[in-house]
């Protein structure tokens, strides 16, 4: 029989109580009979609301992040993604980092905007911006309110560099932005892919584009002339490590110019929802996932420590290193470091235009 394809990824709901929020708790009896007087509970459905920062360009100091500044379109993400370690950001609004997260979605509509009067500060440095470090800059809603693709034509307007990170193929909808850029050296895209096989993937990332479209998608970026490149983030031990190599070999067989892993973090409230995802999906193994897990997190769910949190420790993370380094020299993915850059910016014009 045909495994059913989830419809979420997060199987709890729970609220996040790190904020002192009242604690609440269904009462015994009525879910007892819920169904009985109710009925059944209608299927989750995806609901949008507009956000207005005052601000959009988000900065960082962390010594283990490759970036500094970075644009979110989206808070929340309908990939459903178990492992996303942005879940605990809905813990903010005082919604759960569980089902919430997935079906209760912020979109920021004035981002092109801000991100104007940002870059047109007298003493804005030019740095690369990254989008996709949080929630995922193209997730399904981007289709309808295109405002990642409102903030790339305005970086493309002023040649500024721009880096992506997604794991979804609607990235090549923006192809007529990002090939001129990338002629200039002014854009890079990372694809995540973390399973080829369809019914981990689907079950992992239930809502992401498949596998073999995200691989569609570096051959396609590669072929227009985008540097793209591939990250194996997160890899969970015995649920997808066994693939490391074949997806790095795929990937280079595509046109990925580099790729990048890391393994799994669970920090906050995502280490609850992967417990008990993995009791729902891999109870054959949920034990020896998370022992593997802590061994190469000090004993720990989760090590929030800088450098080792993204590196891990102990003979796991070693061997893990290793064989990743093996096969990117295999396969031809450890090229240098791309550089974009930054010399060609300008100030984008006011409302009046450019008058000089």
């Amino acid at each position: 029989m045909a495994k059913t394809r989830p419809t979420r990824g997060a199987t709890l709901n729970r609220e996040s109580h790190r904020f002192s929020l009242p604690a609440r708790e269904a009462d015994g009896d009525w879910l007892d009979e819920r169904e009985a007087i109710d009925g059944e509970a209608p299927r989750l459905r995806t609901t949008v609301t507009v956000e207005k920062p005052k601000t959009i360009l988000t900065r960082n100091n962390s010594p283990d992040i490759a970036f500094d500044q970075s644009v979110n379109p989206y808070r929340g993400c309908e990939h459903g993604c178990i492992y996303c370690f942005a879940r605990p950001s809905h813990a903010y609004h005082d919604l759960s980092p569980g089902l919430d997260f997935e079906t209760r979605l912020f979109a920021k509509p004035d981002a092109p905007r801000l991100l104007r009067e940002a870059l047109s500060k007298r003493g804005y440095v030019c740095r690369p911006i990254a989008f996709g470090t949080n929630t995922d800059p193209y997730q399904p809603i981007e289709g309808k309110w295109r405002i990642t693709r409102g903030c790339i034509e305005l970086l493309a307007e002023c040649d500024h560099p721009v880096t992506i990170t997604t794991k979804s193929d609607r990235v090549t909808r923006d192809l007529d932005l990002l090939t001129p850029m990338a002629a200039k050296g002014l854009a890079a895209v990372m694809v995540s892919v973390t399973s080829l096989d369809p019914r981990i993937s689907m079950t992992v990332e239930p809502r992401a584009p498949h596998p073999e479209k995200r691989l569609a998608a570096v051959r396609k970026l590669h072929e227009a002339g985008v540097p793209v490149f591939v990250s194996l983030a997160p890899v969970i031990p015995q649920v997808t490590d066994h693939e490391l190599e074949h997806i790095l070999e795929r990937a280079a067989e595509a046109g990925a110019r580099g790729a990048f892993f890391l393994p799994v973090r669970l920090p906050h409230e995502v280490a609850p929802l992967f417990r008990a995802w993995l009791d729902t999906h891999f109870p054959d193994r949920a034990g020896k996932v998370m022992a593997t897990i802590q061994s190469l997190r000090g004993g720990r769910d989760n090590d929030p420590d800088f450098h080792t949190r993204m590196r891990g420790q102990g003979p796991w993370a070693d061997l893990l290193r290793t064989r990743f380094q093996h096969a990117v020299r295999r396969y031809g993915l450890d090229g240098e470091r791309l550089r974009l850059r930054t010399d060609l910016f300008r100030p984008p014009a006011g409302p009046q235009g450019e008058l000089f």
